[in-house]
């Protein structure tokens, strides 16, 4: 009766149904793989039939034939009468203070929106709010849990270009909109992967503290920073490196910097200086990814 038992419905019931959920995981995953194939596929007829419908084809020799004239001969200057503006020291001076704008911006946007983040960020935690590690309950902290959130989809969901935009009419021209704009922006990205760190920690430290008598300000120094911190310092790093390649966004609309510049080399057809401020901006990328590389490593 025993040996009947084990054959019909233990290990072999059990196999099974591993083998129908090994299964059904890779029909999922051949699935998706299939969905993916069909809608690039779909993407590149798509633009194929626009590409048809335009008045010049994109896949085209005359396509080529001008982005080639634009780059060689507007951007590096070929074939003109006087010298490119990347090739003259004068310009390469000109822009220093420019730049220096540009990475003051940055740093302000990327400090204003890591204290903002610092201070919000635990309103927005579920579990630490409302869920199982709240200390106390009650319609307070459910509502300041509701407002946390809250903000941080309104600033992440509106972008930077448009908070300058709004920002500008409020300030006068220069670095401070544009820092503004990308601290706000920021804080709502930063607060938001900050609040769902603290959903993911360890709750046994937070236990213990709470059941040792510990009061909300200690736990939260003591329970849920020491965890949280590390994890916020890498967002803060990272989203610094996109803050320094937003800034030319932010200065289209008078907030300073090379973006500034940049629009008004476009609009007057200097294209050799709009080639001298990319070189600006690659030099100002790689200097911040450098420097975001070496604080990681002193944090650790």
């Amino acid at each position: 009766m025993i040996r009947t038992t084990r054959a019909s419905g233990g290990p072999g019931k059990a196999s099974g149904w591993r083998l129908a959920q090994h299964l059904a995981r890779i029909s999922f995953v051949r699935a998706s793989a299939l969905l993916v194939v069909a809608l690039v596929v779909l993407s590149w007829l798509y633009i194929a039939a626009e590409d048809r419908g335009q008045g010049a084809a994109f896949f085209s020799v005359e396509a080529a034939g001008r982005a080639w004239d634009f780059l060689w001969g507007d951007l590096l200057g070929a074939g003109s009468d006087g010298r490119p503006a990347f090739l003259k020291a004068s310009e390469w001076r000109a822009m220093v203070p420019l730049a220096r704008d540009t990475l003051a911006m940055s740093v302000l946007g990327i400090g204003f929106a890591g204290l903002v983040a610092l201070a919000t960020f635990v309103f927005g935690a579920r579990n630490v709010m409302t869920g199982e590690l709240a200390p106390y309950g009650g319609v307070g902290w459910k509502l300041a849990f509701l407002v946390a959130r809250g903000f941080f989809i309104v600033a992440r969901g509106v972008p930077e270009l448009i908070w300058a935009f709004l920002i500008i009419f409020i300030f006068s021209p220069g670095i401070l909109p544009g820092a503004i704009a990308l601290a706000i922006h920021n804080s709502g990205i930063l607060g938001k992967l900050a609040s769902e760190t603290v959903e993911g920690l360890d709750p046994r430290p937070i236990r213990s503290l709470q059941g040792a008598g510990a009061g909300q300000f200690q736990v939260l120094f003591y329970g849920v920073l020491p965890q949280a911190l590390p994890k916020l310092l890498t967002f803060l790093l990272y989203r610094w490196e996109v803050i320094i390649r937003t800034t030319i966004v932010v200065g289209f609309v008078a907030a300073g910097g090379l973006g500034q510049e940049f629009r008004l080399s476009m609009s007057h057809f200097q294209y050799t200086t709009v080639t001298l401020i990319l070189i600006w901006y690659l030099g100002l990328v790689v200097f911040v990814d450098l420097v975001a590389v070496g604080l990681r490593r002193l944090a650790r």
